[in-house]
């Protein structure tokens, strides 16, 4: 689509709905749930390999090209891949850019399967692996070696929201010739854009919040380098990680409705901490759009508004189990699932959850107890869901 003077709440509408090879116009994008694209002879077969036509459903297929091309979009990026999951994109891409005898630095405060998956997968690979708090560039800064191929960071933690300078950090990957690898699913393209921020690839689990109904599994890579687009889209073939059509299919659809649900998730999250915040009873909140917040200085210079952050706060009770399930059990709304990101607002407990391998002392430098409590904000009313947890709280008094 050309973009003309539309924005992007409705260019998004729009994007990845014509297809080169595809005369048809269908109001609703179609499924095509296919192992295989017939062709005719063999100057037919040579043409559509060599126009890079669709063949085999691991290779190409059209629902993933359609929803590669709208998140392209979103991110600002030229080629996007579309994966099984956000894990089988972050690990594809790790095995398509790190050989042996490489480094790679990590920022410290990670999601506990990103930290499982480079302890256990990268390190096997020989690949040398340092964890750093990104919050101290200079620390960053003395961490690079004349190896350093790659760096790792999520624009914000999962799950404690601390922030990621990512324009500084792309200026050191840059002069030390690494590249910049920036999970973007807390925060969304609509928050921020990192490739427009010097970031070389892009990750975002779709089965979060782009897609947003908790009904399919999917993850999607973004860079500007077609040879980086190249050598990852090998590697994803060749590891068989491609989505298959109906979950792209899925996703696409979920995606024609971001703006008006992810909009309001995060602006539910930001009343949602202040109100916490203000609770005798919680001891400490997590979210960027908080004045008190530490990094509330840099969050105001990477997104546009306090209330336009990320839909996913955290906040510490007490460490008392029994009174952590009486405050659960008195929830009418919020409720728990291992997962973020849908229309419904949930709760997840690091410590049994997304950080449950993680070493005790790695989980209490990210700021993880066993009070700390993930909120993903649905798009239920903001005074409901405010009332619905003080309400529960009053377990701790």
């Amino acid at each position: 689509m050309s973009s003309g003077s539309f924005s992007e709440a409705t260019r998004i509408l729009y994007e990845g709905h014509k297809l080169k090879g595809l005369a048809m116009t269908p109001e609703a994008f179609p499924l095509f749930n296919t192992t295989a694209f017939t062709m005719g002879d063999l100057d037919d077969v040579d043409k559509t390999y060599s126009e890079k036509g669709y063949t085999y459903v691991r290779t190409r297929n059209p629902n993933r090209t359609a929803l590669a091309e709208a998140i392209s979009f979103l991110e600002l990026g030229s080629h996007s891949l579309i994966f099984s999951s956000g894990m089988g994109g972050i690990t594809t891409t790790y095995f398509s850019l790190l050989n042996p005898g490489d480094h790679f630095i990590c920022n410290s405060y990670i999601y506990g399967e990103t930290f499982d998956a480079i302890n256990q997968l990268v390190r096997k690979c020989s690949v040398e692996v340092d964890f750093v708090d990104f919050t101290d560039l200079e620390l960053l800064r003395s961490a690079i070696k004349p190896n350093t191929k790659m760096l790792y960071t999520e624009v914000v933690s999962n799950p404690t929201d601390v922030i990621a300078d990512i324009e500084e950090i792309a200026k050191i990957a840059c002069l030390a010739g690494a590249w910049l690898m920036v999970d973007n699913t807390f925060t969304t393209p609509l928050a921020v854009k990192p490739l427009s921020l010097g970031a070389d690839i892009v990750i975002n689990s779709l089965t979060k919040f782009l897609n947003g109904h908790s009904d399919a599994l999917a993850g999607s890579i973004t860079v500007k380098d077609y040879n980086l687009f190249s050598r990852i889209q090998e590697i994803r073939m060749l590891t068989g990680t491609s989505a298959e059509p109906y979950t792209a299919w899925t996703v696409f659809k979920g995606l024609q409705t971001v703006h008006l649900r992810v909009n309001k998730q995060m602006e539910n999250a930001a009343k949602l901490a202040g109100a916490l915040e203000a609770s005798p009873v919680v001891l400490k909140v997590n979210h960027p759009s908080l004045k008190s917040n530490p990094q509330h200085e840099l969050a105001k210079k990477i997104f546009k508004d306090d209330n336009h952050m990320t839909g996913v706060l955290s906040f510490d009770m007490p460490d008392d189990k029994e009174k952590i399930n009486q405050f659960m059990n008195r929830l009418r709304l919020a409720h728990y699932a291992p997962t973020l990101g849908g229309i419904r607002t949930s709760l997840s407990h690091p410590v049994h959850s997304s950080h449950h391998h993680v070493p005790e002392a790695e989980r209490k430098k990210m700021g993880i107890s066993y009070g700390t409590m993930r909120v993903s904000c649905g798009i239920e009313d903001a005074e409901d869901l405010t009332a619905d947890f003080m309400q529960a709280l009053e377990v701790f008094k």
